[in-house]
This record gives C-alpha cells, sequence and structure tokens, in this order.
C-alpha cells in the first residue's frame, strides 16, 4: 500500500506495458484527502473547545490545503521516494507542493486502508499538530473568500459567484481558472492546482478595491 501510495500516475502510464507496472496513488488520495479531514475535524473538536465552529471550520481549511500538506510531505522526506515518469522528475515534480500533497493524502488512505481509522488518525494528529498550534498561536487567519464575502454584506445583500473558466491538463496535474463575479460583473480570476485554492486568488483582487475605496471615503471624511 504505501508502494502504491508513491506511485505518480505519469510512471504508472509509462510502464502500463510492463506486466509488474504498480497502480498509482489516485485512488488512496481520494481516500486519504476524506480522512485526513475527518481525522483533522476530529482533533480540533476535542482538544480546542473554545473554538467556535467558523473557527474551527478555518482551522481546518488552513492545515488540509495544499501548501501545508506540501510542508508536511518535505518534513517527511517524502519527494525522493515518490516514482515518477521521466517527464515529472524532469521538471522537478518531485518537489511540487501538488504532487507532494497528493503524495501525503495517499500515505494517509494507505495508513487508513492498512491498520485503520485510529492509526491513521494518530499518525495526521502528530504530522499535524504543529501545524495547529502554530495557526492558533498566530491567530487563525481569516481565508480571503469568507473576507469578502463578509466586506459585501455589510454593504449590499450581494453574494460573490464564483465561476470555472477552465480547467486544463491530464488529470494527475490540472490547472483550474476561477472568476469570481459580484452582481454578475467579473471582479477577479485566479489560477491553482485544486478549484478551492483558485477560488482564493480571484477574491484577492476585489479586496484590494474594496480596501482602497474604504481609504479614500475615510480621507474624503477627514
Amino acid at each position: 500500500m504505501l508502494e502504491q501510495a508513491l506511485v505518480h500516475p505519469s510512471f504508472s502510464n509509462e510502464t502500463a506495458h510492463d506486466q509488474e507496472s504498480v497502480e498509482h496513488y489516485e485512488r488512496l488520495e481520494f481516500l486519504g484527502d476524506s480522512v485526513l479531514g475527518a481525522c483533522v475535524a476530529w482533533d480540533l473538536f476535542h482538544r480546542h473547545p473554545p473554538l467556535s465552529e467558523g473557527e474551527l471550520t478555518r482551522l481546518r481549511s488552513l492545515l488540509v490545503q495544499g501548501p501545508t500538506l506540501a510542508t508536511i510531505a518535505r518534513r517527511f522526506d517524502l519527494g525522493p521516494h515518490i516514482k515518477l515518469g521521466r517527464g515529472e522528475a524532469a521538471t522537478g515534480g518531485c518537489d511540487r507542493d501538488s504532487i507532494l500533497a497528493a503524495s501525503f493524502e495517499a500515505v494517509i488512505g494507505a495508513i487508513w486502508v492498512d491498520a485503520g481509522f485510529e492509526t491513521a488518525r494518530r499518525f495526521v494528529t502528530d504530522a499535524l499538530g504543529t501545524e495547529a498550534e502554530h495557526l492558533l498561536v498566530a491567530g487563525i487567519p481569516q481565508d480571503p473568500k469568507s473576507k469578502l464575502q463578509e466586506l459585501v454584506q455589510q454593504t449590499s445583500k450581494a453574494t460573490p459567484q464564483y465561476q470555472l473558466v477552465s480547467a486544463e491538463g491530464p488529470d494527475h496535474a490540472k490547472s483550474f481558472e476561477v472568476e469570481v463575479l459580484m452582481n454578475g460583473q467579473p471582479m477577479g480570476r485566479g489560477r491553482g492546482t485544486r478549484k478551492l485554492d483558485a477560488e482564493k486568488e480571484p477574491a484577492l483582487e476585489p479586496l484590494t478595491k474594496l480596501a482602497s475605496l474604504d481609504t479614500s471615503t475615510e480621507q474624503g471624511s477627514s
């Protein structure tokens, strides 16, 4: 299971003709993603009773996002052990955030299949515990999407809408482009290897515009 968790689709595709080719990690990644979310939610719920539902949701979102998982994967030195196709290996795939995060989720899936939920939960708690403590000490930042919605609802009843513009590339290395609309008008665009990550970037553009507007209003009134 661990071997499968570290096989990138590009390696599996290149060795498809080989009778001993190993299945790639995408199915385990799918499972690991769900197990990770459940483990983090369980841990945060039990260890941090003072946190509200909104704070727990934001903290969980920050802990399970790609860059955080990639950082932890580097801590485990997963990169050199991931089997990549020649093209991915030549372009530094072993240190790419999206591949490291996916491999780490696949490892969690493999642990769950092999040893059950409790063992997977202990592994996730140990692996992400330090990150959670750092975020709590620094203060839980509000993600751009939540902040934009909060600011917009203070001045109008409109709700930002996120629209998928394009999804390019093979299944194992997709790039999503997302646009944010306000009252049907485009306000910003962003890209990411996951739809959720791609939605955060376009929210920053209208946030900056709204912040500038607030500053000029304050200066005008003074």
